[in-house]
C-alpha cells in the first residue's frame, strides 16, 4: 500500500507517521487500476472512497479523519483542526496541530511534500507542481507552520517526475531558474526540462528546513501513477499524521 513509509521518533509524547502511497492492491480498475485516491479523475467515486478507507485504516484512523484538499495548482495554504465541513477548501497546502488527523495531498507527477516539527506538534502537507514551485506554495506552508509555533521544521520530499522526464518550453525553464536555479534540468533527449523536486528542496534549504528526499520518478516507475506517462490515470498521496498527547 505504501511506496515509502516512516515513523519519526517520539519527542515529548508526540510522534509523526509519514508516507507516500503506491499503486499497490486497491479497488480501481482500467486506467485507475490499484489504489487510486483521486476523486476528480473519472474513477468510480465509491471505489475511490473504499481506497481512501483502506489508507485511513492502515494509519489507525477513521475515514473522516483522513482529509484531502481541492487542489488547484495555487499557493493557498489552510489550517485544519478536524474533518472538513463542506465545502472542501481550494488550496495546495494544509497545516495542523491536531493529533490523529491525516493530512493528504494527491499527485501523479507533482511533488508531495510532508512537513513536521514533532517537538512543537505541528505538521503539514503540500502539493507542489511547477506552478506551485513558481508561486512559492512550499515556503508559504513553512511560514504557516511557524505561525503555529513550529521552530525546527523538517521536510520529506516525495517521488515525482524527474528532470530527465519533464521536458518543458525554454521560457518555463527560465521562469523556474529565477525562482530556484537548481530546478533547471536537461531531458533524456537533451531538451530544456525542470526538476521540480530539486527546486522545492532548494526553497526549503533556504528556509533552514532539513530536507529528506524519497527517490523515484513517477514516469519511470510503474508502482506510481503518472499523468505524463498515461494522461488518464489515478493519483497517489503523500500523507502525514501527528500522533500523541493532543493539541498544543
Amino acid at each position: 500500500m505504501f511506496y515509502w513509509r516512516s515513523r519519526i521518533p517520539p519527542i515529548d509524547g508526540r510522534w509523526v507517521e509519514a508516507g507516500f502511497t503506491s499503486r499497490a492492491p486497491g479497488r480501481g480498475a482500467g486506467p485507475y487500476v490499484g489504489l487510486n485516491l483521486g476523486g476528480h479523475v473519472g474513477d468510480d467515486a465509491e471505489l475511490v472512497q473504499q481506497n481512501r478507507e483502506l489508507v485511513a485504516a492502515s494509519l489507525g484512523l477513521p475515514p473522516e479523519r483522513l482529509v484531502f484538499l481541492n487542489q488547484v495548482h495555487g499557493s493557498e495554504v489552510v489550517e485544519v483542526s478536524g474533518p472538513w465541513q463542506r465545502p472542501v477548501p481550494e488550496a495546495d497546502g494544509v497545516v495542523s496541530t491536531a493529533t490523529e488527523l491525516g493530512l493528504a495531498v494527491l499527485v501523479a507527477d507533482c511533488v508531495p511534500v510532508l512537513l513536521h516539527d514533532v517537538q512543537r506538534g505541528v505538521v503539514g502537507a503540500v502539493h507542489a507542481g511547477r506552478p506551485g514551485l513558481l508561486r512559492g506554495v512550499v515556503p508559504r506552508a513553512v511560514e504557516a507552520m511557524r505561525a503555529l509555533g513550529a521552530e525546527r521544521v523538517a521536510a520529506i520530499v516525495g517521488p515525482s517526475v524527474c528532470g530527465r522526464c519533464y521536458e518543458v518550453p525554454a521560457e518555463l525553464v527560465e521562469r523556474a531558474r529565477s525562482v530556484a536555479p537548481s530546478s533547471v534540468a536537461t531531458s533524456w533527449s537533451g531538451t530544456p526540462a525542470i526538476d521540480v523536486a530539486a527546486g522545492v528542496a532548494e526553497q526549503l534549504t533556504h528556509l533552514d528546513v532539513m530536507v529528506e528526499r524519497v527517490g523515484g520518478c513517477t514516469r519511470e516507475d510503474e508502482d506510481l501513477y503518472s499523468y505524463r506517462r498515461h494522461q488518464t490515470t489515478g493519483r497517489f498521496a503523500g500523507v502525514i499524521v501527528l500522533h500523541g498527547r493532543g493539541d498544543r
